[in-house]
């Protein structure tokens, strides 16, 4: 069963979320989370900051990384992990594989026709916000 990570980034003021743009299918063209696959045999802690650095030039140093959520997905043959963190400073994300900009959070992230995901990227977005205090000790 193949891996996947999705990185739910936070500015350090919490009012933004990092995205990106899909080069490839599926949902090309369409705002996505940052994320890629867990290696064979990789921890998944590790996986997502490999990920996180490669695609954002974001380090361990910059960010602390929970373990948020995950979705199998028995017939796609495949499990996705989400982790969420907040930057302790503000930072320019930079990487060379897909573009990156820092959204605000008034967009309708259930809206197929911009976001990836059928409607996941909100519902993440969502649950993220009803347990916000605990995750970022507020």
């Amino acid at each position: 069963m193949q891996g996947f990570n999705l990185l739910v980034v936070f500015n350090k003021s919490l009012d933004r979320i990092l995205m990106c743009k899909r080069t490839k299918e599926p949902y090309l063209g369409l705002s996505n989370f940052v994320g890629g696959k867990i290696e064979c045999g990789e921890d998944g802690f590790a996986a997502a900051y490999r990920e996180l650095e490669e695609e954002t030039s974001i380090t361990k140093d910059d960010i602390t990384l929970k373990y948020f959520a995950n979705f199998t997905y028995f017939y796609g043959d495949c499990y996705l992990e989400i982790y969420v963190g907040k930057l302790n400073k503000e930072i320019t994300p930079h990487g060379d594989e897909k573009l990156l900009y820092w959204s605000d959070l008034d967009h309708n992230f259930f809206n197929s026709k911009e976001y990836a995901g059928e409607g996941n990227i909100g519902h993440i977005l969502e649950e993220i916000e009803l347990v916000k205090d605990q995750l970022f000790d507020l």
